[in-house]
């Protein structure tokens, strides 16, 4: 599938990247707390880390999961087409 935005094709995969990242970073931002919890544990260790910082990589991660999965994907996925439908009836 490609999107037509403004006399360009751009296929739509570029568009769902972007999303993935976006995606991404409010995970980041929302687990906050979590990735301060971790890097505090983390700092100036090496190999120690996988096992000093088990409860707390656990945490971050299940926090990270509740904003980064494939249901969350689909919903901005919808929210984009739905909103690029709009932009081409309102032309």
């Amino acid at each position: 599938k490609v999107l037509v935005l403004k006399g360009l094709i751009l296929p739509i995969l570029f568009h769902f990247s972007a999303l993935r990242s976006k995606m991404k970073q409010k995970a980041l931002k929302e687990c906050d707390v979590l990735c301060s919890k971790y890097a505090e544990c983390a700092r100036g260790r090496t190999f120690s880390v996988v096992w000093t910082c088990r409860k707390q990589a656990k945490e971050l991660n299940n926090c990270l999961h509740q904003f980064t999965n494939d249901a969350i994907l689909e919903d901005m996925k919808k929210a984009y087409m739905d909103e690029q439908e709009s932009k081409e009836k309102n032309k």
